[in-house]
């Protein structure tokens, strides 16, 4: 259908001709003006005066298919350098120095603001989290061990406190080593949650929020994808426990001193102002401790002291007494010399809710809903400032520093740098979720390319494994030796994932899913929220409940699925590159009904949704109406002018399908009958 209704055949020729006839007159007007025979003779000619014209006929530029992906160009649009009075350079250099002290002040907020969410996560689920680790037939299925990890990790936001979790269980021979490791490859799936939520908030703009769900989706691919290879391995021969338990075995292992957290002792005094968590209270529920249900995760007491003192205790008569110097007994009543423990209470915590009459659950929402608020905040500030900073030649410099590769033979030595790189980041800050929800608005506004962040992200992996080892070395002595074998369980893990999906460059499969999925939530960005949903909360939730069932069930129900959604693959690899070798009927999906095969059909049912629940419950169509009219009166001048400026270019720009605003809404609105 024509974009210009009114218009049923618009022919260009006579707009020259019109354009001729007017140049004509003017020559005719003008007499011996030889600028105006000039211009009559090229009218003559059926060509387009420069002085009508500013837009070139074929713009070559406009035809060639921009590419999502490329890194795009941030010009400095202000005032050079060179141009600057001595008043202007010296304003220029205080706005720099304010905005490096406003971007690392906001870097901070926004770290903090990680540790708060975290915190709230444990005091909504923490409880839970015990809960799941307790049924020990459970937790011997590797399959159920697997998504109990991606559970555990999410519910608490942080996979150092399952890891930890899973220690103080094996130490108390409640679970084993073998049992274990599928529960640390689970950790590692949930902990890249944090970074995808954070890519959320990038949803403004398309093409950066297509960069920054890429750049963050690309850790959960790496992730999931070595725990379908690695997993199978894994339980068939066990080379990760044997492994480890040879490189434990063969060192003389003693206690040590706690291990350095860089970033806690920057973060801590703020926000224990805000929150301080008792963590042993989730161990305990974990190993099965019954009084430790009835406490509180919120710590009230920062300053204590223990106390043991020896007393004569009463015992029961059917307890032997293990010496008669310590056990004496007068009548029916047995004594005993006993140590007893005493806290004694010195001084209470100073955060916010030392004094809250609130349950646990009430506090973890109130956290939940202000930590991603000021989440949301800093990142969006964040960005902006990255915007206004990286710009013309600090941009450059900055994207050929990181995303440069050496020249050959040598063009594979700079991903493995930049994997040091993000292990050695990582290791300061002692998160690989805060380092990866740092680079992704970075990689969002198009500083670090998807090719670039996904050695960063992989060096993220192997640093905060090298943190986790560094903790187990300053376990105490009774879990020493299973938390180090823990620790380098979930290094070699990532190890081998990495030799896996990485040094091959047709075998990073991580990027091309990635890809595939950012141009999907760049078009759908609902999407987005159901792929978070679906991978991290409802998969494993009913993997897990298939798992209660019993094998059989997880058997009988997952196996099908599974060789259901190899086939689509393929069929979906052999449609796009050898279609002929397929059967007729799929060599395309046309057989399948349209909500089958394609997103369209349920965008329309989410949009008209939340048209519906706007208009009905918060106005929001009113206002999305007043911004559309606002992009259509817009379209409409821009429409005008060009028509004016050159008549060709506009009739080829309507031919080319130029989208009107208005269809986002599912409105039509009028054409622009004035300007033709």
């Amino acid at each position: 259908m024509a974009p210009w209704p009114e218009v049923e055949k618009p022919e260009t020729n006579n707009y020259i001709e019109d354009s001729s006839r007017q140049n004509q007159n003017m020559s005719g007007k003008e007499g011996e003006n030889h600028k105006g025979n000039a211009m009559a003779s090229l009218g003559n000619k059926g060509e387009i005066q420069p002085a009508f014209s500013t837009i070139a006929l074929i713009d070559e530029t406009r035809q060639e298919e921009e590419d999502p992906w490329a890194l795009p160009e941030l010009q400095d649009t202000g005032v050079k350098w060179s141009e600057l009075d001595r008043k202007g350079k010296i304003m220029r250099v205080l706005y720099g120095i304010g905005k490096f002290i406003m971007l690392l002040g906001l870097l901070y907020l926004f770290v903090c603001s990680l540790d708060v969410l975290s915190s709230a996560f444990q005091l909504v689920g923490g409880k839970a989290a015990g809960d799941i680790f307790q049924d020990d037939s459970v937790l011997s299925n590797p399959v159920a061990g697997l998504v109990i990890g991606v559970l555990v990790t999410v519910m608490v936001q942080s996979s150092s406190t399952s890891s930890s979790i899973v220690v103080s269980m094996v130490s108390s021979t409640l679970l084993s080593v073998r049992s274990a490791i599928p529960i640390i490859m689970g950790a590692n799936i949930g902990t890249s949650v944090t970074n995808t939520i954070v890519a959320l908030m990038q949803a403004g703009d398309r093409n950066e929020f297509r960069r920054a769900f890429a750049g963050a989706t690309i850790h959960d691919f790496f992730n999931w994808l070595s725990v379908f290879a690695l997993l199978p391995i894994e339980v068939v021969s066990g080379y990760l426990f044997h492994l480890t338990n040879v490189i434990v075995d063969s060192f003389r292992l003693e206690s040590g001193d706690d291990a350095p957290e860089l970033l806690k002792v920057i973060t801590d005094p703020f926000t224990k102002l805000i929150i301080e968590l008792d963590k042993s209270v989730i161990k305990a529920i974990a190993t099965n401790n019954e009084a430790a249900r009835n406490k509180s995760l919120i710590k009230i007491w920062c300053v204590t002291k223990t106390n043991v003192t020896l007393q004569n205790v009463t015992i029961p008569p059917s307890e032997n007494c293990t010496s008669p110097d310590l056990c004496w007994t007068e009548g029916n009543t047995t004594w005993a010399l006993k140590n007893v423990t005493e806290t004694e209470n010195i001084m209470k915590c100073r955060h916010l809710f030392a004094d809250a009459d609130l349950p646990d659950f009430a506090i973890g929402l109130i956290l939940l809903a202000l930590s991603l608020l000021v989440l949301c905040s800093c990142l969006v500030t964040i960005v902006k400032l990255l915007n206004s900073v990286l710009k013309g030649q600090v941009a450059s410099v900055i994207k050929k520093t990181i995303n440069t590769d050496f020249p050959p033979p040598f063009t594979w030595l700079a991903g493995y740098l930049a994997m040091l790189a993000g292990a050695g980041m990582t290791f300061v800050v002692q998160s690989s979720s805060v380092f990866t929800s740092a680079i992704t608005p970075l990689v969002g506004i198009g500083v670090i390319s998807i090719e670039r962040s996904y050695p960063l992200t992989l060096g993220a992996n192997i640093g905060t494994t090298t943190t986790a080892i560094l903790a187990a070395l300053a376990s105490p002595g009774n879990t020493l030796k299973y938390a180090l074998q823990i620790a380098l369980c979930h290094f070699f893990f990532n190890i081998s994932g990495i030799i896996l999906f990485y040094p091959v460059p047709c075998t990073r499969l991580p990027i091309r899913m990635s890809k595939t999925l950012g141009n999907v939530t760049a078009k759908y960005r609902w999407f987005a929220i159901f792929y978070l949903l679906i991978c991290f909360f409802l998969l494993p939730l009913f993997v897990f409940a298939l798992s209660l069932a019993g094998w059989p069930v997880l058997l009988g129900v997952c196996l099908p699925l599974s060789a259901l959604f190899i086939a689509v693959i393929v069929i979906n690899i052999m449609q796009s590159r050898r279609p002929d070798s397929l059967p007729e009927k799929l060599q395309n999906w046309d057989f399948l009904p349209l909500w089958m095969r394609s997103l369209e059909p349920w965008d329309n049912v989410i949009m008209a949704s939340l048209a519906f629940c706007g208009k009905y419950c918060c106005g929001f169509c009113k206002c999305c109406k007043v911004n559309v009219e606002q992009e259509g009166a817009n379209d409409k001048q821009l429409k005008t002018m060009e028509v004016y400026e050159n008549t060709i270019a506009m009739a080829d720009d309507d031919r080319g399908g130029r989208r009107a605003p208005s269809a986002a809404c599912g409105e039509k609105t009028g054409t622009n009958n004035t300007a033709l």
